[in-house]
């Protein structure tokens, strides 16, 4: 067989693969994302088949997904509504920075990776994976909830965090000078500004030349735009998460609805490739011999990230089980974790351990993370033993 041929073939049986997967998961009641994560790794470098698969075309579609979904959860809210959030939510985000910096890093020093290492490791475990929690939250139907608003406030802050963090990360990783990294970070301080700015004082102008009678043009313009303005904000060493987030924000009223209705499939499809790919890249045979370091840092920074959750819907009168989907949801990390590490070792500045240890993390948490957001009404429930419906415990919370 050619290789197109092949090619064609192996999409069509992932594709095929994925949806049964999706299928499965709606019929037992779970989120889709760790049957997808854990279908890749079976089909991955030695897992139980091997698949080839083109890397390049995988990637591109691998972060069309995380932009899609980024875009999605941006259009459920307005520029006010985010403004209002990061000032009610800043504490929490500095107290989520200082909770799940510090066991990534005392874990590198620990194991005698250094100062290099821990700042690696530090931002490992501090950002969660907006793209999983997105699609968890979809799934769950979560979106309207009193703490998603909340939520998305935290991963906002983390996602500007990682503004600031990843060109200061690059800086010392190459040996730059000190001068050099504050440069990179003016930068990255003025694109998320303008692009704020943009959202807020321009957003009917944005929707207006969004907006279109006609459904294919509509489409067209709406996908292009946020690829576009993705692709900018990476140029510029922002997230491009950040960026398909902020345009999904000034997008508003009749357009945003409409977009909102028009992407949903798109999201769902490019969503799966890349939870597929992100198992797909996992090497099995490096996960054994971090395990237990992992399953020890995953535990302790699910329980720092349930916290951070917990105490910032508190501090916004949620009630307990509102509390606890919000600490819940922030349990999975992601693509950013991953990108991370990946910087690391290809820079030969870190041991080859922590790649090891990262991936092995991330996995865990990225299959764990859905699950516990699945099931910890129930788990509240039973703990608290009050039965459904309780006043106290109302579903809108």
């Amino acid at each position: 067989m050619n290789t197109t041929t092949l090619s064609l073939i192996e999409l069509g049986v992932v594709f095929l693969g994925l949806g049964v997967l999706g299928h499965l998961a709606s019929r037992i009641g779970l989120p889709s994302v760790p049957l997808y994560l854990l279908g890749g790794l079976a089909l991955g470098r030695s897992g139980i088949l091997e698949f080839s698969g083109d890397a390049d075309v995988g990637g591109i579609a691998s972060e069309i997904g995380v932009v899609l979904l980024l875009l999605m959860l941006g259009l459920e809210y307005t520029a006010t509504e985010l403004v209002t959030g990061l000032r009610q939510s800043w504490l929490a985000g500095v107290t989520d920075l200082v909770l799940n910096v510090v066991p990534g890093a005392a874990v590198a020093l620990m194991l005698g990776w250094g100062p290099v290492g821990a700042l690696v490791m530090g931002g490992v475990t501090y950002i969660s994976s907006s793209g999983i929690i997105a699609k968890v939250l979809g799934d769950l139907g979560r979106l309207g909830n009193r703490e998603t608003p909340v939520i998305l406030s935290i991963l906002v802050i983390e996602d500007l965090t990682m503004a600031l963090y990843l060109p200061i990360l690059v800086a010392v990783l190459a040996g730059a000078t000190i001068l050099a990294g504050l440069q990179a970070v003016a930068i990255s301080i003025l694109v998320l500004a303008v692009i704020m700015v943009a959202a807020l004082r321009y957003g009917h102008v944005v929707s207006n030349v969004i907006a279109s009678p006609d459904r294919e043009s509509f489409l067209l313009k709406l996908i292009g735009a946020a690829l576009l303005v993705a692709g900018v904000a990476s140029a510029m060493h922002v997230s491009a998460a950040v960026g398909a987030f902020l345009l999904g924000i000034a997008i508003s009223g009749a357009t945003a609805r409409d977009a909102a209705r028009v992407l949903e499939p798109l999201r769902d499809v490019f969503a799966a490739i890349f939870f597929f790919l992100f198992g797909l890249n996992t090497d099995p045979r490096g996960i054994l011999p971090v395990l237990g370091i992992a399953l020890l840092l995953a535990a302790v920074t699910a329980t720092t990230k349930v916290a951070t959750g917990w105490w910032a819907a508190r501090r916004q009168g949620i009630g307990t089980l509102g509390r606890a989907r919000a600490g819940a949801a922030l349990i999975a990390r992601g693509e950013f974790s991953i990108v991370i590490a990946g910087l690391a070792v290809a820079s030969g500045s870190v041991d080859d351990g922590l790649a090891a240890l990262a991936t092995t993390y991330v996995l865990l948490l990225a299959v764990t993370g859905p699950i516990a957001a699945r099931f910890v009404e129930p788990i509240v429930r039973v703990v608290s033993r009050r039965p459904r419906g309780t006043p106290g415990l109302p579903e809108a919370e």
